[in-house]
């Protein structure tokens, strides 16, 4: 497979829906910041983590960065829409995530980086107002001003390639119907202006148009349809989602592993979140908050495999709470009590609370899907990547199979593809003795 990597030349568009959010301009300021040498890119496995390449005995581990065939991070070039016309500077300071410190090493930067008019719906996310909105008479109208901006991004920047990455808001609850169901169907809906067609699709299928791969970095509906599936497979089309793990996500799908693989029974998982960013405030909307529940919800039942183990799993409850809180603002804190059982059913209890900071930990992973996204495109890989699901709390995966939360799977699957995109055998972790003898 080595042999088909086109090389990373020249320059690589990265178009974000959300540009002015927490965490896009904590994205944005902190790649910067990391390109001049200001900053450390923690929590970036592209940038900071190694990879095993052979046997242990021969102790290769190269960097991640330095074995993939990767864009630089000076290579990148950003740009985006957004509801609100202010620079990324403006947008940076009205996020309260990062120090005033860390603003003015890219401050010139962010300063010159402003917007492009927002594809929005209030009806979508009822919590938000926009200034700096696109109009027109139809969605399908809308969604080819979407794929001129684009295409206008790409020329003006002399970009060799380019990603859609979704950093905005959670729209509301909307469950797939017919509209969703092809191609032809979703076409018509967007002619008739069909109100189960939410903005983050006519993102979406702007982007697979052009040939750009897409990452729904949040739990709306978005390209997880049968339209969407079928349109990246014919325009052949790397797409990724949904909705980034992180904060309590990522805790319960490193808790739930460590129950079954220790066979420990679940009475119930009770969770809860305040956080005070724009992100609580669109959740405080309860259209919002069922896109944001079906999400987290999903992970526990997925892992335990209830059906599998009717003993310890099968009548656990689970209640998930989001709750928001303006004080904290970005830094989010989420609680877990997590009731388990042992030896002859004996009780027992965890308790966890996490006082995380949301972009922060979303940050890196969206820089790693920018870059690895990219990378799909150029080795040939289209349609959902399932190999990119442990950056996600839901990810998208095929009708045909069970999706896989486990996240120690998933980083399994994860760095076995890096490997054999390299040509490299995936590892076993098979004793080499034991190998001896099959």
């Amino acid at each position: 497979m080595k042999q088909q990597i086109s090389k990373p030349q020249g320059k690589l568009g990265v178009l974000i829906v959300g540009m002015n959010g927490a965490v896009a301009t904590t994205f944005i300021a902190g790649t910067m910041a990391v390109r001049k040498g200001m900053g450390v890119p923690v929590g970036s496995l592209t940038q900071m983590g190694t990879i095993r390449i052979g046997r242990r005995i021969e102790n290769n581990f190269p960097k991640i960065k330095d074995f993939l065939p990767l864009y630089e991070l000076d290579q990148l070039v950003f740009g985006g829409w957004d509801i609100n016309d202010e620079s990324a500077l403006d947008g940076t300071k009205t996020a309260e995530v990062l120090n005033e410190k860390d603003i003015n090493k890219v401050a010139d930067e962010l300063a010159t980086l402003r917007p492009m008019k927002a594809v929005f719906d209030k009806e979508f996310v009822k919590k938000l107002d926009g200034n700096w909105v696109k109009k027109a008479n139809t969605k399908m109208e809308l969604m080819e001003m979407l794929r001129n901006d684009i295409r206008q991004f790409k020329a003006d920047n002399h970009c060799d390639d380019m990603i859609v990455i979704w950093c905005a808001s959670t729209e509301v609850y909307t469950p797939i119907q017919e509209v969703h169901s092809s191609i032809e169907k979703f076409e018509e809906g967007m002619r008739n202006n069909n109100l189960a067609i939410a903005p983050s699709m006519l993102y979406a299928w702007a982007a697979l148009l052009e040939g750009v791969p897409f990452i729904n970095g949040a739990p709306n509906l978005t390209i997880d349809t049968p339209a969407a599936f079928q349109l990246a497979e014919k325009l052949h089309v790397p797409i990724a989602g949904k909705d980034f793990k992180t904060g309590q996500t990522l805790v319960k799908t490193t808790i739930a592993p460590m129950l079954k693989m220790r066979m420990l029974g679940l009475e119930g998982w009770f969770s809860t979140n305040i956080l005070g960013n724009r992100d609580g405030e669109v959740l405080d909307d309860p259209g919002s908050f069922k896109t944001k529940e079906e999400s987290k919800l999903s992970v526990i039942e997925s892992i335990l495999q209830p059906e599998l183990y009717p003993e310890l799993y099968k009548n656990y409850y689970h209640k998930v709470r989001i709750n928001y809180y303006p004080p904290r603002k970005d830094n989010k804190e989420g609680w877990d009590n997590i009731d388990i059982f042992g030896w002859l059913g004996y009780p027992m209890q965890i308790k966890i609370d996490f006082l995380c900071r949301d972009s922060i930990l979303a940050a890196p992973i969206a820089l790693d899907l920018v870059l690895l996204m990219n990378l799909a495109q150029r080795v040939g890989f289209y349609g959902i990547q399932e190999w990119l699901s442990f950056y996600f709390k839901s990810p998208l995966h095929s009708p045909d199979v069970v999706p896989e939360h486990d996240i120690f799977i998933q980083h399994i699957k994860l760095k076995n593809t890096m490997r054999e995109i390299m040509d490299e055998e995936p590892i076993t972790h098979l004793d080499e003795k034991i190998k001896q003898f099959k």
